[in-house]
């Protein structure tokens, strides 16, 4: 199971930096956790490209077709894992983000660890470390962050630290925009109303930072939010299991098409409070926010980040559309070879253990 692969390596590393309450990081550099999945310099990057072309042509070239003539995207939702699992759904997504700036919404995997809830989740990184070199955090974080009310966020390096699903996009967003600078934000546990109040305060404030500094949403600044589809199977999920269709070829067939079901309905479209909500409880236990209902691990980053862009573009006049560039999964293709570029798989894949990749766009 990936989230504990990388924190074993996660734990090592907060060990060595030496990680507290609130989390202190010396260099100011925030270090990858996951140098198997994800590619550490710009050669990986370039290599993974290509056998993506490759191996993926026609995958690749049917989900950017929805894309065709689009510059920027003002938002976008992307998975998280193995380059060599998403595959041709990374490029076909993130090429067309090539913002100045780009705010990252993030799933807090390992909150729960640090009893981190109910706030958003920033750190105090002055750059991250990239294939390029490093990434710059964007100094607009500070603006933002004093425009939020203090009891809407924290700054908290060691979730920021041990949390995989931000540097994922990271080698790809430099590629496409060598200057790009970030601000990530790690959202954790959070009931529906909470993430409501919260994105109501985070839409005016990242509004006026950004028109403050000049940027345009979509060239200027954009939004990604982070998440891996649903985790299925009755294996290597830490005790559980998620396999409410079944695990055999019929029960993986089933699963895909409610996936589906949800990109096409609840994230495609007009984007819409109503649906932003009914996504939510498709994921989350109605009794319980903290537990599962299906089993994507965006339940909150994705509600959120789609809450804060909802209400910015009401306040701006310009509705946003949802559109479907993909659905995949870690069984659906074979795996981009990588092993000859010193990478890998952190997680097996197979009919009783295996996650869903959407990847969906907002113009």
């Amino acid at each position: 199971m990936k989230i504990h692969f990388l924190f074993a390596i996660a734990v090592i590393i907060l060990i060595g930096a030496g990680s507290c309450t609130r989390g202190v990081q010396t260099s100011g550099y925030r270090l990858p956790v996951d140098t198997i999945g994800f590619a550490r310099y710009g050669w990986q990057v370039d290599s993974v490209l290509a056998r993506i072309e490759r191996y993926q042509h026609e995958s690749l070239a049917a989900a950017s077709a929805p894309l065709e003539g689009i510059s920027a995207l003002r938002v976008a939702i992307s998975p998280h894992d193995d380059y060599s699992y998403v595959g041709y759904l990374y490029p076909a997504l993130l090429q067309h983000v090539t913002s100045d700036v780009v705010v990252l919404f993030g799933v807090g995997h390992k909150a729960k660890q640090f009893g981190l809830e109910d706030r958003l989740v920033f750190g105090s990184y002055r750059r991250w470390k990239s294939p390029g070199g490093s990434v710059r955090v964007s100094d607009l974080q500070k603006t933002l962050l004093k425009e939020l009310p203090d009891e809407m966020y924290t700054i908290h390096d060691s979730l920021q630290t041990i949390e995989h699903s931000l540097e994922a996009l990271i080698p790809f967003l430099e590629h496409y925009n060598p200057d790009v600078q970030i601000i990530p934000i790690i959202v954790p546990y959070m009931s529906f109303s909470r993430m409501e109040a919260i994105s109501s305060e985070l839409a005016e404030a990242v509004r006026k930072t950004m028109d403050e500094a000049g940027l345009s949403w979509g060239n200027g600044w954009s939004a990604v939010i982070s998440t891996d589809a649903v985790h299925y199977g009755n294996e290597d999920w830490g005790g559980s299991n998620y396999d409410r269709f079944g695990v055999d070829s019929a029960g993986y067939m089933q699963a895909v098409a409610y996936e589906e079901n949800i990109m096409n309905t609840m994230l495609a479209g007009i984007l819409s409070p109503e649906n932003i909500r009914a996504f939510s409880q498709c994921t989350v236990q109605e009794s319980d926010y903290h537990e599962y209902k299906w089993t994507w691990c965006g339940r909150y980053a994705v509600p959120l980040g789609l809450l804060t862009a909802y209400r910015i573009a009401e306040l701006e006049e310009a509705p946003l559309t949802g559109f479907a560039a993909g659905y995949s999964t870690s069984i659906a293709n074979p795996p981009i070879p990588v092993s000859d570029l010193g990478m890998g798989l952190t997680a097996p894949a197979k009919l009783t253990h295996w996650v869903g990749y959407a990847a969906v766009c907002y113009r």
